[in-house]
């Protein structure tokens, strides 16, 4: 008798990730093939929020036929961030809503969408990684994570498993950061105000080690941490748990 097939999971690996932080891609890649999944990363693109966002629908259209297309092979669509999920899952089909052949597409696309600790909890019911990571760490909740899809216990549930690890609350883990994407280029003064009191919140709980979904909201946080002195390393929660939390911090030289 056969064993049933593995599902085969697309990897949508972010502009962020793919330029800024690649391991952050392995890292996952990791994390769903141990949960018995196969990972392919087909060809892709920016999932169109940026666009979205501003009002650039033609752009944000074509960049989510893009990504249709790409990932129509696929039984399940991952990415390793609550915004970009957000956007292929939840607004993908907001763009097509008048358009009833490419309305169905994007549904059914949006259907097999999932950010990576919703995936790995919810659908594939991991209660346990493998991994050890020596130090405290505190966690933030990003805005669209958290708001648009749900992502707040998974990823401590998971952090309960990894050797070693003690989390600290984060106060007001659930405010914004201040990044917000485009929201940091078109009101700089507001989005540093904000992160710097996100900046003294992390502080306050005196953990070691910042955690979260989110590579922009990451390089927010670490790049303020920085400049303020203040010596928090900054990972994203995939690479802990992948047992990848050896690897130069964000905004460390890399080795």
């Amino acid at each position: 008798m056969s064993a049933e097939p593995r599902p085969r999971v697309g990897l949508f690996a972010t502009c962020l990730v793919d330029l800024i932080r690649p391991s952050i891609g392995f890292a996952s890649a990791k994390l769903i093939e141990d949960s018995g999944c196969d990972v392919v990363v087909p060809e892709q693109t920016c999932c169109g929020q940026p666009a979205f966002n501003s009002g650039d629908r033609k752009t944000a259209k074509a960049l989510a036929m893009q990504a249709i297309d790409a990932f129509q092979g696929v039984d399940y669509v991952v990415a390793p961030s609550g915004s970009c999920a957000g956007q292929l899952k939840k607004h993908v089909p907001e763009l097509f809503a008048d358009e009833p052949e490419l309305a169905r597409r994007a549904d059914a696309f949006a259907a097999k969408v999932y950010e990576l600790m919703s995936f790995l909890v919810d659908v594939r019911g991991v209660t346990a990684v493998d991994a050890r990571f020596e130090g405290s760490v505190t966690y933030h909740d990003s805005c669209a994570g958290l708001r648009e899809l749900g992502i707040r216990a998974q990823p401590r549930k998971l952090l309960e498993s990894v050797e070693g690890l003690t989390l600290t609350e984060l106060k007001d883990s659930d405010v914004c950061c201040g990044f917000g994407g485009t929201f940091a280029v078109k009101y700089g003064e507001i989005s540093d105000a904000i992160v710097a009191k996100k900046s003294d919140n992390v502080a306050a709980a005196g953990a070691g080690t910042l955690l979260a979904g989110d590579l922009g909201c990451l390089m927010n946080m670490a790049g303020k941490l920085q400049r303020q002195g203040r010596p928090m390393k900054a990972r994203h929660v995939a690479e802990v748990l992948a047992g990848m939390g050896d690897e130069p911090a964000i905004g460390e030289p890399q080795a």
